[in-house]
């Protein structure tokens, strides 16, 4: 479908020039054009006649990123929506604070902020201190975790060893997989081998004459860890959560965590991820956006659909301020904050973005919400 038309206001109003930077061709071209999809929703359901929505294509690298944003400036955007991918990010922003524009990525890497410059994903530490403090409420003190060797895996790794002391409990142990690797198995065989090990080693005849040490079934002698956390996404849990049951990390006795990179339907089909925990935005904020993208597009909305939706709708609201629009630092950042298809946001100073973030239990009928996502920003700070 092409643009939507807005709802209208008085035909005197000065036209307010917002870009929109994604990839609209390469590899991620259906991403690209998914978000721009969400992004046309909102300004048919929150925009009027003076928002112009200024689309452009990224090409999904850093070259083509910069190009855009040349573009759009050009063209007089006063505010930049993107690009997607934190490798785009430093192209548009040095562009665009050049010029006093700030900028809203999609990316949730905290290298692409700075002041003036947003990040506007989920971010991965408010993800960990979420799952990390439920969980720890619920008794669970003795944490392992499976992450990706990438920059991701390390933001969740820096994340966890800073709020597991302060919540009074354990990081027993970490390993790191590479995460195009097809077999984890001798990840997790070192994951659960290493805490088995201290508690029950056998000895075999070494060639030579001597023993060496050799680790019994977890049978033998349970995991010293109570929560072993996955934080990636969910085609990769999906390998691994079997792998981990196979060596006896048995669900029913220590509890899978995960972040909202599990809010996909197919995490249910998984046995061994059935009762397990992850944390996600509110699912019920979401539910009517993705009812009216599949009643307009005939699809299906692909989960980070509702980034775009909720910066074009935030973009909005500032557009029709009672002085004209403001796209300033000062109201980017406003504490009230809002309230969109992700839950309650709030843009700070420094560039991080804070959010009400959901806990949910993985069902084979679906997810269920355990602890609901906070309403209120007194509530999030807690």
């Amino acid at each position: 479908p092409g643009v939507m038309a807005p709802r209208t206001r008085a035909c005197f109003a000065p036209v307010v020039r917002v870009a929109l930077l994604l990839p609209l061709s390469g590899n991620n071209a259906a991403l690209g054009r998914a978000l721009l999809d969400a992004a046309q929703l909102a300004l048919f359901d929150i925009g009027d006649q003076g928002l112009v929505l200024l689309p452009r294509d990224t090409g999904g690298t850093s070259e083509g990123a910069g190009s855009a944003a040349e573009a759009v400036l050009s063209a007089g955007a006063t505010l930049i929506l993107g690009p997607l991918f934190a490798a785009e990010a430093g192209a548009v922003t040095r562009r665009a604070r050049a010029r006093g524009v700030p900028v809203i990525s999609f990316s949730n890497d905290r290298a692409v902020t700075q002041v003036g410059a947003y990040m506007f994903g989920i971010a991965p530490q408010s993800q960990v201190e979420r799952i990390l403090g439920y969980a720890r409420s619920r008794g669970l003190s003795r944490y392992a975790a499976l992450l990706p060797n990438n920059l991701f895996g390390a933001t969740v790794e820096e994340t966890m060893r800073a709020t597991i002391p302060r919540l009074g409990a354990e990081l027993v142990a970490i390993e790191r997989y590479d995460p195009t690797a097809s077999d984890v198995s001798p990840v997790v065989r070192r994951l659960v081998g290493a805490e088995v090990a201290r508690r029950a080693v056998a000895r075999e005849p070494r060639r030579g004459g001597g023993t060496s040490p050799v680790v019994q079934a977890t049978s033998d002698a349970e995991v010293a860890f109570d929560a072993v956390f996955l934080p990636d996404a969910a085609e990769r849990v999906l390998n691994t959560a079997p792998v981990l049951s196979y060596y006896d990390v048995d669900p029913a006795r220590v509890r899978y965590l995960g972040t909202a990179l599990w809010d996909d339907p197919r995490v249910g089909r998984e046995p061994a991820l059935v009762g397990a925990w992850f944390t996600a935005p509110p699912p019920e904020n979401r539910s009517d956006f993705a009812r009216r993208y599949r009643e307009t597009y005939g699809r299906d909305p692909p989960r980070l659909a509702t980034l775009a939706y909720d910066a074009v709708a935030l973009a909005a609201v500032l557009a029709r301020g009672p002085r004209g629009a403001d796209f300033s630092d000062r109201a980017l950042t406003s504490p009230s904050g809002c309230e969109g298809r992700d839950g309650i946001f709030r843009l700070r100073q420094d560039g991080m973005i804070e959010r009400g973030l959901a806990v949910l239990e993985v069902r084979r009928e679906g997810f269920r919400t355990l602890s609901p996502a906070p309403t209120t920003f007194q509530e999030l700070t807690r």
